[in-house]
């Protein structure tokens, strides 16, 4: 691994160094950060420091008395034009380049996808319009088990919680009906057997010109009605909810099984109820497994009767994105998409149901939770904006990686400015078309921290 690569993926060695320096510093990055994304959940808007605030004789470098002023307050052409005392350009020697905020990236980590790029573009703003609901499994996704016939649970295979795969045991029965089934199709069975057997004699024998046209004809016609009154007896345990491993089980055995029924999961999911207990009888109106894919959830929230009109005109342009906040994950955000709007409203409450669909590959939304919810209405005005994942921040200040030229990249400050989605506004700092780091980019944050190392780590 080359030298570069060690520097960026070895991102807990460079914030332990900083934490060498006394906590201050160590400890104002994460916050700083922290703060932008508990601002981003609530659509707040947030300004970076003006310049004169950071304009003290200590300057923006690890705050030893003395030191140049950080690079985030001078020109890119004077920084690239500083000389280290190695005697080359300060931004291409591998000791130097971090005193001056230059990151070196191989290609191959941003090929790879390690670090994504993106770009400063004009993009239309989009307003909040803040709700409440409730999170509920997604009801295409959800199987309620009923055994198709009446029966006696004789064995549970599965537990509340357990993941299951489609066609997977869940439940075992002893049903009377379902033997007497049994027997039936065992009895077609052997009855076919015998009359294919005969007929199979009389077409010899006929062929032989021993045997007459009509023992011929009579033979096929008892073979005929065997083959349907044997595919009655299948069709009867396939009602029944025999499958057809089951029912080719019970063919080779040649004996009944007891009549003992397997329910199968209809699908891929998770067991979300169960009201099976061994030895009760169960009926085939009853519910005894619940089944559910809780990868996607609903959020049902209530649209208040002054805010239907917006929603319902900006949903003409296609489907709104939505974002949703659960108190049991301050700050997280699950981005979701608003799916449909209820065409009736409630009386009492005058609101009107709306439902946003939200990926939940972790699990982390639970039915039942309290929601907040912000779905996003495109409006006319533009600004100059960025992913949220390309602003960072340092002791209060917030700034972007800059793609420069080649593997080089030069971090900027930026004056944020609002939010919405995936987006923040950049008020100040680029004026559009830049190459950004955006995914990936606290890996570069954590290469030009070693600024802060020295004295306090190495003397």
């Amino acid at each position: 691994m080359n030298r570069d690569l060690s520097k960026l993926v070895v991102l807990a060695a460079a914030v332990l160094a900083v934490a060498c320096r006394g906590g201050g510093n160590a400890g104002a990055a994460p916050a700083a950060e922290g703060s932008a994304a508990a601002g981003h959940a609530q659509g707040t808007e947030a300004t970076a420091p003006t310049h004169g605030e950071h304009a003290d004789g200590d300057g923006h470098g690890d705050g030893h008395d003395g030191e140049e002023p950080s690079d985030l307050d001078r020109p890119v052409d004077e920084l690239l034009g500083l000389t280290c005392e190695h005697g080359r350009k300060t931004f291409e020697c591998d000791e130097c380049r971090y005193e001056v905020g230059v990151v070196r990236v191989p290609a191959k980590l941003v090929d790879g996808g390690l670090v994504r790029k993106a770009s400063a573009a004009r993009r239309r703003v989009e307003a909040p319009v803040a709700l409440t609901g409730e999170v509920r499994f997604d009801e295409r996704r959800v199987a309620h088990v009923s055994p198709r016939i009446e029966g006696t649970i004789r064995t549970v295979h599965v537990s509340l919680g357990e993941h299951v795969r489609r066609g997977q045991a869940l439940v075992e029965l002893e049903s009377v009906q379902l033997g007497e089934a049994e027997s039936d199709y065992l009895a077609t069975q052997a009855s076919l057997r015998l009359a294919r057997a005969s007929a199979e004699r009389q077409e010899q024998l006929r062929k032989e010109q021993i045997s007459s046209e009509k023992e011929h004809l009579a033979a096929r016609q008892e073979l005929e009605t065997a083959q349907i009154r044997a595919r009655s007896a299948e069709q009867k345990l396939a009602r029944l909810g025999v499958g057809t491993g089951d029912l080719a089980r019970l063919g080779d055995a040649g004996r009944r099984s007891g009549g003992g029924l397997v329910v199968r999961a209809p699908a891929d999911g998770i067991v979300l109820e169960m009201h099976a207990v061994p030895g009760e009888l169960v009926k085939p109106d009853e519910s005894i497994v619940t089944v559910g894919d809780v990868s996607s959830v609903w959020v049902w929230a209530d649209l208040h009767e002054d805010q239907l009109g917006r929603v319902l005109d900006a949903q003409r342009g296609g489907r709104l994105r939505a974002e949703i906040g659960v108190k049991a994950f301050p700050g997280a955000v699950f981005p979701g998409t608003v799916e449909f709007v209820g065409p009736s409203m409630d009386e009492r409450t005058r609101t009107v149901k709306v439902r946003v669909t939200a990926a939940n590959p972790d699990a982390r939304l639970r039915a039942g939770m309290f929601a907040s919810v912000r779905i996003y209405l495109p409006g006319d005005e533009e600004a100059l904006a960025v992913p949220v994942a390309a602003l960072l921040s340092d002791e209060g200040r917030s700034f972007v990686f800059v793609h420069h030229h080649g593997d080089y990249w030069i971090r900027r400050p930026v004056e944020p400015g609002r939010r919405w989605m995936d987006l923040v506004e950049v008020k100040d700092g680029l004026h559009g078309g830049e190459t950004l780091a955006a995914d990936g980019a606290f890996l570069l944050k954590s290469d030009v921290l070693r600024s802060k190392m020295g004295a306090g780590c190495a003397d």
